[in-house]
């Protein structure tokens, strides 16, 4: 009698939970994660000229003329230029006050172009972007230090002090269209 052994039956999962946790782990992972978003370069474009607006005159001695070509060669005002040298002969051109008659003649007239052709690398491209806005903050910041004793990002956001430094070294740069070849 006790020698029999009873057979029993193998315990079974319910597989309606399985859902229900299959379905809280999703909302989980879809709550916490971060998608990196590509945000791009932040520039501030001009208000678009109306149709019939010709543009202002410039005079060509207020204009600075960067080429970056297919090959990554930085180019300012047809001469070859190392990308390091770019920050300080745009500090140059911007500050030189009339000065030199083949520099601008006053930082609020002065004008940076910059073009590439379709075939720039993008790196070339970037660090060369980067040079032109690294001498707008170095000037920014070396005027904010003689007026007012602070670096311009110290300055409060959107003050007059700020918007002083601001009209003493606008930011006038223009970014052509590529050229095709």
């Amino acid at each position: 009698m006790f020698d029999k052994k009873t057979r029993r039956e193998d315990p079974e999962l319910g597989g309606a939970g399985m859902a229900d946790i299959a379905f809280l782990l999703l909302i989980f992972f879809l709550l916490v994660t971060t998608i990196d978003i590509d945000t791009g370069i932040g520039l501030q474009l001009p208000p678009a000229p109306e149709e019939e607006q010709d543009p202002p005159p410039i005079k060509e001695r207020n204009l600075l003329n960067i080429l970056v070509n297919a090959q990554g060669m930085v180019l300012m005002d047809d001469e070859p230029t190392d990308i390091s040298e770019v920050k300080q002969k745009i500090k140059d051109f911007v500050t030189n006050n009339g000065e030199d008659p083949n520099l601008s003649e006053s930082p609020d007239k002065a004008i940076v172009s910059i073009k590439t052709a379709r075939q720039t690398p993008y790196r070339t491209y970037i660090n060369m972007l980067d040079e032109v806005m690294g001498a707008y903050a170095e000037l920014r910041n070396q005027a904010a230090q003689a007026e007012y004793g602070r670096n311009y990002g110290q300055l409060e956001e959107d003050s007059e002090q700020q918007q002083t430094i601001k009209d003493m070294f606008p930011k006038k740069i223009s970014i052509a269209e590529p050229d095709e070849g």
